[in-house]
């Protein structure tokens, strides 16, 4: 479960209710929380098929990393090499999942957020173009639509409804919050979007699935096909735990990377602009005679040719913040505060062409 519970642990016991019945209960509820503590914590050099055959919820896992079946008895390790998975992401994910979506299993050293976003992207590929159509196939087969009751109908119109919600939820994901950590690999940060802007907005899509099950349960009325029904409320049970499963790795795993990530590129961007701020300060102790240093210089040809700072920056492999520094340093030292009269400086001091001057006399 995604919240770490077991639904038995929502039991309500009534104060009425028999003393035996009540100590049965408790017993139950500690076997399962021990059930639970004591599951296998799996590593590198374990058989993958032992992960298969202690828990076989861990097939999904395998088939959303690009894992395929057949792998004999390699390790994980061995089978993740094989298939050019990263085996210690693989592992994160594995444990997390077999120990109940723990958070004291959610562990996120030595992730790779490639291999995650590849594992979630799967995830999406899964529930929207196999699981939840299959679903839609079995309830159009078990719904009785001989019969005028709108309770049929409304069932269907829901689960449409609830498609198109998770189809909504996860292009974004695939679109925007990918997108957003993939450029963060690249060492690009967007100034206008942040993880923890995904975590305010990120809805549990499963809770919905609740209140298509209650209304199937309670509601749907007496048919010949009940069997069909109930194994359309089977899979359904099975999606909504999936789901939440998904949505756990999202929470605990995939975001505290992402996280890690913002803040490592932060800092290298920090880093980044001191390193180049002391180059400056380097360099402006070499000035000539002028007073301009050859960086002030070159920052002046830009400008005069009609480039933007974004550009300047580019080209100089400096950042953005440097450029508008020495631009300000530069106006300061010719006292010249128009693009005009700093083309005209720039051509009598010979540092660039008329040719190439962009910016009209």
């Amino acid at each position: 479960m995604c919240r770490n519970t077991h639904p038995l642990f929502y039991l309500q016991i009534p104060n009425t209710c028999d003393c035996k019945i009540y100590d049965f209960t408790l017993s139950l509820l500690a076997k399962i929380k021990l059930q639970d503590m004591s599951k296998k914590l799996y590593s590198l050099t374990d058989k993958m098929s032992d992960l298969i055959c202690d828990n076989y919820n861990l097939l999904q896992v395998m088939s959303r990393f690009g894992l395929p079946l057949g792998f004999g008895d390699y390790t994980v390790e061995e089978v993740c090499q094989s298939n050019q998975v990263d085996a210690n992401t693989f592992l994160r994910v594995v444990n997390f999942i077999n120990k109940g979506h723990a958070r004291s299993y959610a562990n996120v050293d030595h992730i790779s957020v490639g291999s995650l976003i590849n594992y979630l992207k799967n995830a999406h590929h899964y529930f929207l173009d196999f699981q939840l159509p299959s679903i839609r196939r079995k309830l159009l087969e078990a719904i009785d639509c001989s019969t005028d009751n709108e309770i049929t109908f409304l069932i269907l119109k829901f689960f449409d409804g609830y498609v198109q919600e998770v189809r909504n939820h996860m292009n974004y994901e695939d679109m925007n919050v990918f997108t957003y950590v993939e450029n963060l690999q690249k060492g690009i940060k967007d100034v206008d979007y942040n993880i923890d802007m995904f975590v305010r907005n990120h809805d549990h899509i499963d809770d919905k699935l609740t209140e298509l099950k209650n209304i199937i349960i309670k509601y749907y009325p007496h048919s010949k096909k009940a069997y069909l029904m109930n194994a359309v409320l089977f899979d359904i049970y099975n999606c909504e735990k999936d789901l939440a499963s998904h949505n756990a790795v999202e929470d605990y795993l995939f975001v505290p990377a992402v996280l890690q990530m913002e803040k490592d590129v932060t800092e290298q961007a920090k880093m980044i602009q001191e390193i180049e701020e002391q180059e400056s300060t380097n360099t402006e102790k070499k000035e000539t005679q002028d007073g301009l240093s050859q960086r002030e210089k070159e920052i002046i040809s830009c400008v005069v040719k009609g480039l933007s700072n974004k550009e300047i920056a580019d080209q100089l492999f400096i950042s953005i913040h440097t450029v508008i520094t020495h631009r300000r340093n530069i106006a300061r030292k010719l006292q010249i505060h128009s693009p005009t009269l700093l083309t005209v400086y720039a051509i009598v001091n010979k540092l660039v062409d008329i040719s190439e001057v962009k910016v009209n006399l």
